[in-house]
């Protein structure tokens, strides 16, 4: 049954991506007036998440931020409907890479790259990052409770090529890959709320005490990574930007917490020059610091 369930899934995403993007940006508008007006998803959660972040700005202001905010989200639906059919030359079209040089040189050297982002813009289209660099792209990621949505997206994301590794059996994966001498570049989608069990290591981030996931450190220190900052720009609606900013060019040489620290400051600044494109419907801050920790 779920494997039927997964090809009238995916075979939907397929049908609806022979559409062109634009008209299904209508859909989003429409998605936008059910989710915002409609059922009112999580809106308590985003306007909590807007004051407490900015509360230097004003309450038009922040509203403003937060219709802004529902509509890139729905956009958001729709462009990973869409990434399901698109083709090697609309990925180059639709998302350029202003400096790959930088990750370029570090596979020239042999080295492998930690590149850590936050869900800022679409980081689903990261899914093409293949077909313009020689390094093995692994992407880590925590697999969603329904089996067949996981699936559908594993499907979508690893399209051209990338390594789709979950969360707990990354480091074995990478050290595989370092052992047959393929340098990598792995990306860690490392904003998200620590899993349970784990050793946070905690930050003010956005005025607040935020627990940070310490995996993607340990993982860079152990292997002595380079490790990038993935910054993902909207230059315009379906069309983004990525920039490589250099965190630290080999992590074996810092304090510990120092490239976690280092991580946070891009993307808290990040999120100020587009506070609008943030995953604010996440429950980022639910895990609260205990007097033992």
């Amino acid at each position: 049954m779920q494997t039927v369930l997964y090809y009238i899934v995916y075979g939907f995403f397929r049908l609806l991506a022979l559409l062109p993007l634009k008209v299904l940006y209508m859909f989003s508008w429409v998605i936008r007036l059910l989710l915002y007006h409609g059922i009112r998803y999580r809106r308590g959660i985003v306007a909590e998440n807007l004051r407490n972040a900015f509360p230097e700005r004003g309450k038009e202001d922040l509203l403003r931020i937060e219709k802004q905010y529902y509509a890139h989200m729905c956009d958001l639906i729709v462009e990973t409907i869409y990434q399901s059919g698109m083709s090697a030359s609309e990925v180059r079209k639709r998302v350029v890479y202003t400096n790959p040089e930088l990750v370029e040189q570090y596979y020239r050297q042999g080295r492998h790259v930690a590149g850590i982002l936050g869900h800022c813009n679409n980081w689903e289209w990261m899914f093409g990052f293949p077909l313009f660099t020689n390094l093995q792209c692994v992407v880590i990621y925590r697999p969603v409770n329904s089996r067949v949505i996981d699936r559908v997206m594993l499907k979508i994301r690893s399209r051209f090529g990338a390594d789709l590794v979950p969360m707990k059996v990354a480091p074995r994966r990478i050290y595989q890959y370092d052992r047959e001498g393929v340098p990598t570049i792995t990306a860690f989608i490392a904003d998200q709320s620590p899993p349970p069990g784990s050793t946070p290591q905690w930050l003010t981030f956005l005025h607040r005490e935020t627990a940070f996931y310490s995996g993607p450190e340990l993982i860079a220190r152990k292997m002595s990574m380079a490790a990038v900052y993935l910054k993902m720009k909207k230059v315009r609606r379906g069309f983004y930007e990525f920039e490589f900013v250099p965190l630290t060019t080999g992590t074996g040489e810092i304090e510990p917490g120092e490239l976690i620290r280092a991580y946070a400051a891009k993307l808290e600044r990040h999120i100020n020059e587009e506070p609008a494109h943030w995953l604010w419907s996440h429950r980022r801050w639910k895990r609260l610091r205990e007097a033992t920790e």
